[in-house]
Order: C-alpha cells, then sequence, then structure tokens
C-alpha cells in the first residue's frame, strides 16, 4: 500500500523525532524501542483504509481490449438465448398462477446447473391482495456469498395480471420483463467461465442476480398493491446481518450498485439519466457502447442510434429499485424513456420484439458486468480458426 503525501510527511516527523532521541540517549534498547515505535506508527498511517462500506465510492472499473472483448462475446448467442430462456419466460405468469411456478423452476435450473457455482435462494412469503392473500416468491443467485461486496443486477419475473372475464387473452409480458429476466440468464450462462475465474481474482467482489415477484399492481398502482416482492426483499436484506456475524452492517450495506432493467426489448430504446450519483456508470454504458460500435460488434446499430443518454435527466419511475433507493442503495435503473408503445397491453409479445436491440444490449451488459468486476476473459493461446 502506498502512503499519500501527508502521510510520509508524518512518518519523516516521526523519523526526525526517532534520530534526535536517540543521538540523545545512547542506549541500544532505546534505540529499538523508537524504531520499533517508528514502524509501527508507519504501518498505522499506510494501512488506514476506508472502510469497506464506502469502497464502492471509489471503484474503478477496468477496460477490456479489443481482443478481450472479442473472446468475451464469443460465447453469447441470441437465438439460443430466444429458444432456451426467452419463450420458457413468456407465459402468464402473476403470482400464485402454476405459469409462475414454472418460471421459477427455469430460473432455478439454468443458474444451477452452471459450473460458476451460483448460491440461489428463495424469499417465499404471503402478502395482502385486492384479491385476497396470496403467495409470492423472490429468486436470489450470489455467485460468491462470502464476498463483502456486491455488483446486483435485477429484474421482476411476474406478469401482469388481467382477470380472464375481462379479456379472456394471454398477456405475454415480453418487454415487462420477459426480456429482461432472459438477458440476466444469457449473461450467467455466456460468462460462465469468466464469472468463475473471477470469484479467485477478485474475492470480495462478486455477481447478483435479483428476480422479482409482483412487481405489477393487481388491480391498482398504489404504495401496498405493488412492488410486493421489492419491498419484502429490501426489508429482509436490512434486517440480515453481512458479513455472517456483523452487528451494524447488513446485506444492503453489500450493494455498490443495483442495476434494475426494466420493458427492454422494443426497437430504439433510450435510457436516460435517473439518479445523478450513479451517472459515471450511465456514462460506462454508453462508452462501451460506442466502442462495441465502432468495432463492429453490434448489428442493426448505425451511427445515429444511441441507447445511453447520461447527460440528460429524467424523472424517477416507480419500480423495484424504490425499496432499495429509500435505503440508501445506489441505483441504475435501465428503463426506457418514453415506454415501449405496446406497455400494457396485449401487443407485448414475442411478434413485437426487435431481435438486433436485444442482442445488442445482451453484448454491451455482458462487457460492464465484466469490466465493472475487473474480471478479465482469457485470451485463447491459438488464434480463431487456427488448425
Amino acid at each position: 500500500m502506498i502512503c499519500n503525501l501527508s502521510q510520509r510527511r508524518d512518518t519523516g516527523m516521526w523519523r526526525a523525532a526517532t534520530t534526535t532521541m536517540t543521538e540523545r540517549s545512547h542506549g541500544p534498547s532505546k534505540m529499538r524501542l523508537f524504531y520499533t515505535v517508528t514502524i509501527w506508527v508507519t504501518f498505522v498511517h499506510c494501512t488506514a483504509g476506508i472502510p469497506w462500506t464506502e469502497e464502492k465510492l471509489h471503484h474503478r472499473a477496468v477496460t477490456l481490449t479489443q481482443e478481450e472483448i472479442r473472446t468475451a462475446l464469443s460465447h453469447t448467442d441470441l437465438e439460443q438465448m430466444w429458444q432456451r430462456d426467452l419463450r420458457p419466460l413468456m407465459v402468464t405468469r402473476y403470482p400464485g398462477s402454476t405459469g409462475s411456478q414454472a418460471v421459477q423452476e427455469h430460473i432455478k435450473t439454468t443458474l444451477g446447473s452452471l459450473g460458476a457455482g451460483w448460491e440461489v435462494t428463495e424469499d417465499k412469503f404471503v402478502s395482502q391482495t385486492p384479491y385476497g392473500q396470496l403467495p409470492f416468491t423472490n429468486i436470489v443467485a450470489t455467485l460468491n456469498s462470502s464476498a463483502s461486496r456486491r455488483l446486483v443486477l435485477a429484474c421482476h419475473y411476474d406478469s401482469k395480471y388481467y382477470p380472464p372475464q375481462w379479456h379472456g387473452r394471454e398477456f405475454q409480458g415480453a418487454t415487462d420483463s420477459a426480456v429482461p429476466c432472459a438477458m440476466m440468464l444469457e449473461l450467467a450462462r455466456a460468462l460462465d467461465e469468466e464469472l468463475k475465474a473471477q470469484q479467485s481474482t477478485t474475492p470480495d467482489l462478486t455477481l447478483q442476480l435479483l428476480f422479482f415477484d409482483g412487481e405489477e399492481a393487481l388491480f391498482q398502482w398504489t404504495a401496498t398493491d405493488s412492488l410486493y416482492g421489492s419491498r419484502h426483499l429490501a426489508q429482509m436484506m436490512e434486517t440480515t446481518p453481512h458479513p455472517a456475524g456483523a452487528t451494524d452492517t447488513n446485506q444492503l450495506h453489500a450493494m455498490d450498485l443495483f442495476v434494475l432493467l426494466d420493458l427492454i426489448g422494443a426497437p430504439g430504446p433510450r435510457f436516460y439519466n435517473q439518479f445523478p450519483s450513479t451517472m459515471h456508470w450511465l456514462s460506462r454504458l454508453q462508452s462501451i457502447e460506442m466502442r462495441l460500435h465502432s468495432t463492429n460488434q453490434l448489428v442493426d446499430h448505425p451511427n445515429n442510434v444511441q441507447y445511453f443518454w447520461p447527460n440528460q435527466p429524467v424523472g424517477h419511475v416507480q419500480d423495484d429499485h424504490i425499496p432499495f433507493l429509500n435505503r440508501g442503495v445506489p441505483i441504475l435503473h435501465l428503463i426506457p424513456s418514453p415506454f415501449p408503445s405496446v406497455w400494457h397491453t396485449f401487443d407485448d409479445n414475442e411478434q413485437n420484439l426487435d431481435r438486433s436491440t436485444i442482442q445488442n444490449l445482451n453484448k454491451i451488459m455482458q462487457v460492464f458486468v465484466l469490466e465493472y468486476l475487473n474480471a478479465r476473459p482469457a485470451i485463447p493461446s491459438n488464434p480463431q480458426n487456427a488448425p
């Protein structure tokens, strides 16, 4: 560890004092004592670091090389994601439904099958709703639960409830929010090797995925009829010590950055700046988009297309980040403005999704996660297509 200038001055003062005192006292035992004190004080000055709960304020992400980016993105596949994850998620899945159960099992099975070693837990509870008591289940996947700090990606997996007698149609909720959930599963699968290796290279920082139930209002949006899952999980995490056995820190203190994905999948999204305190991370996403564009990694992405707009502020949107925001967690809310035109209509389905946008955002988010976690992909020893 390198001492700063003021610390070096302090060390010099101690050395001068030690020399003067030693010259006056010729006893070798006193010399050893003063040298010991000098070394001890220097050590204290140099190792007095910031609390781990404040390291997020000083975190610096790495910047991957073009070759590292190509290596990392070579594992992501939109068509496979579409079949493996997205279609199984685009079912009616309001809280307590059979579709909700199927989606939960899909998420847990997918993450449990990966080599990185995800720890998958459930936050089950029952809450009063306009339709009586209903069961809810949040899914929490943590890569390295012993790490002190966490980058959090979050989405909601439930779909809006429409009583059959009112509409008689199935609401898929493709952008809201099957696509964000599929993107998170694809990220975990595509970066499996990198995330596995990252646990040993940066053991104090990890990735956590949150899949919320009950984001949607079941009848009409109010403070009590909405955000069922995120309200419950935020409260639970606030009362759960972290690290284990801690008396003054909890799981919310562990959150470096809470990135919420919602309403993603329509063409031409624009993500604006809702929170000045995390604007630099939105700028990082803008930088990644520009870098991938310049190296032809993005598809159907002409020069006049730009997804991330950090310098344009926009008003807050009520969403699953609110219970965490109210408890002091840094938030990056990736929700397009305006909302997709199909929002809360039965046209929010597979037919109205834009594949190019989803593929591009997959790549941008995967690079963002690797860079934030300081995880550099291992470059193959043999060039691509070598015999």
